[in-house]
């Protein structure tokens, strides 16, 4: 069978999402388990991202309130202040988007947590997480594919979501939980 375009863009992205999420365990596995020991241990979480890794975060904040936590993205207006015991996930590409710096200083400066997702371990939010959890993926100003085929922080954000699955998930497994016991808390107003 002749592959068309999208079944070749498939590919495409199939081998640099298995790409990444390799580097991504081979650099990052003690650190994602720290991660996860944040989040399981915080009084409320705290997710933000701008755009396109903004929307990646939301999807993890609906995992993990299925799984019973107390979540909220920032920027909703039901998001309370954060305190010392909360924690803060961001995700930012470069790290230095100014509304995430300024975020993650707030967080820090009140005893917060603070988990970045970035694709720059020495950029400005970097320095002030508690983890920092780097991703192998062009940023949305690399534009010359040398780290990705893919269209602006495409790859970026792909691999924010599978971070955001595989914090869930481990979560969900020491927990005990089952799906049926999850499920309940899953929107009945759709």
């Amino acid at each position: 069978m002749t592959p068309t375009p999208v079944t070749s863009a498939l590919a495409v992205i199939a081998a640099e999402n298995a790409a990444a999420v390799e580097a991504l365990a081979a650099a990052n596995g003690d650190t994602l388990d720290h991660a996860a020991q944040l989040v399981r241990s915080a009084d409320h979480v705290f997710l933000l991202g701008a755009g396109r890794s903004g929307i990646a975060l939301q999807l993890t904040a609906m995992r993990l309130m299925h799984l019973g936590l107390a979540v909220h993205v920032v920027g909703e207006v039901t998001a309370p202040a954060i305190r010392a015991g909360d924690v803060l996930v961001v995700a930012s590409g470069s790290g230095s988007t100014a509304g995430i710096v300024r975020a993650a200083q707030t967080a820090s400066e009140v005893g917060a947590s603070v988990v970045a997702i970035t694709a720059d371990a020495a950029s400005d939010v970097s320095k002030l997480a508690t983890v920092t959890i780097v991703v192998e993926a062009a940023r949305k100003l690399d534009r010359d594919s040398a780290v990705s085929q893919q269209y602006a922080g495409s790859l970026f954000e792909q691999t924010v979501v599978t971070v955001g699955d595989a914090l869930f998930h481990a979560l969900w497994k020491a927990s005990g939980l089952s799906a049926d016991d999850l499920w309940p808390r899953h929107s009945n107003l759709e």
